[in-house]
């Protein structure tokens, strides 16, 4: 039986759908106007309280201000404040220079340096093919005076800032070796970073370093590997010992030939998303593989060394990595800095993430400090020979 509604009760139905709509929706918008509300004055809480110590400082600090100095220490202090040791500030300076890195490159004169104990600035190591080899400069040397600023005079710091410059630009340098001062004018320039070595250690293993993963490290890696195995090496040791991470890309490029088809390392963003970050092809290298790792092994290094142990059955020697299984990324700002910010956490395709724990080897061995020995290396040859 059909019934029927009347015309004031369909009206009556009505008008209570609309109440209960406009309450409703009076609602969640009141509840979020409160949210933002919320968040504007915690926002406000904050800028006041910087404001304040702005104008505290501005008043009673002794010393002179320099207002560039101030705003980047505060937007360093902004990041540093989210306690992640791998997130952080660039001032425009600092982001042009790591760019530089990451290209596997730097602009200068070649040399790695350090504060003497006279207080001077010693050289410890010097880049292959750049302006200080061209010139004879020696590990040891001593840098006593930069364009004709005394070093001790204006302290380290302000030294090594002094050593900056732009490509093409010239500097003056006064070098002291055994007690004597010698007069150098270089000009800077763009000196290519090798970021890999490989040797035969017999006539069956071979070696290769890395020292980091720059956008030149492929081209390095695949270089050695083809003259490694020309050569004849039938199995492969790996040192990853000090390499701190670089470029996922990178790390992909030189897997990609030691590793099987398929999805090798995933990516867990922020929205519970996860993304394949390092893919290999079906060409891959059969050989018995040793990773050597240690407790500066960090990040992309850590990845490529545990993307080999769980898809090429390599064999990891050394002591426990350092337990960096983030990713970063690089955000340009409108000064010309940049923020570098964690903003996910990678792991192998079959394995868990070795994020805050490290990657503990197969093979724990200690290396003695300043030993003219390497036992970690002996024992990575040790088990290269058996597995060949």
């Amino acid at each position: 039986m059909n019934k029927k509604i009347t015309l004031g009760l369909a009206l009556s139905l009505v008008m209570i759908a609309s109440a209960v709509t406009f309450i409703l929706t009076s609602f969640f918008t009141l509840q979020s106007f409160n949210e933002k509300v919320v968040d504007v004055n915690e926002k406000s809480k904050k800028y006041n309280s910087l404001n304040s110590v702005d104008a505290y400082v501005r008043e009673h600090y002794y010393g002179d201000i320099d207002d560039q100095d101030l705003n980047y220490g505060t937007l360093k202090g902004l990041i540093e404040g989210l306690g992640d040791p791998y997130s952080k500030y660039l001032t425009p300076d600092e982001f042009e220079a790591a760019r530089s890195d990451e290209e596997g490159s730097q602009t200068g004169l070649g040399l790695t340096l350090t504060e003497d104990s006279s207080g001077y600035i010693r050289i410890t190591d010097i880049l292959p093919d750049s302006p200080a080899v061209e010139e004879g400069l020696s590990n040891d040397d001593i840098i006593v005076r930069i364009d004709d600023k005394d070093v001790h005079t204006i302290g380290f710091a302000d030294a090594m800032n002094e050593m900056q410059g732009n490509e093409g630009s010239s500097v003056k340098l006064t070098i002291r070796r055994n007690g004597i001062d010698t007069d150098y004018t270089f000009k800077r320039r763009s000196i290519d970073i090798q970021s890999v070595t490989g040797k035969m250690t017999n006539d069956y293993i071979g070696y290769i370093q890395v020292a980091g993963f720059r956008k030149n490290t492929p081209d390095q890696f695949l270089d050695q590997l083809g003259s490694l195995t020309a050569n004849g090496a039938k199995s492969l040791i790996i040192d990853l010992r000090g390499n701190e991470g670089g470029l996922i890309t990178a790390l992909e490029e030189c897997a990609d030939p030691l590793l099987p088809e398929g999805a090798i390392a995933t990516a867990e963003y922020k929205d519970g998303h996860t993304e394949t970050i390092v893919y290999s092809d079906d060409n891959k290298l059969d050989l018995p593989l040793i990773v050597l790792v240690d407790k500066n092994t960090a990040s992309t290094a850590e990845l490529f060394a545990a993307s080999l142990r769980d898809f090429c059955q390599a064999q990891i020697v050394g002591v426990k990595t350092r337990g960096n299984g983030t990713i970063q990324e690089t955000e340009k700002m409108d000064d010309g800095g940049a923020i570098i910010l964690t903003v996910a956490e990678c792991k192998t395709a079959v394995s868990e993430s070795y994020n805050g724990t490290g990657i503990v080897p197969d093979v724990i061995v200690e290396n003695p400090e300043n030993a003219d020995n390497d036992p970690q290396f002996d024992a990575a040859v040790e088990l290269a020979m058996t597995s060949r």
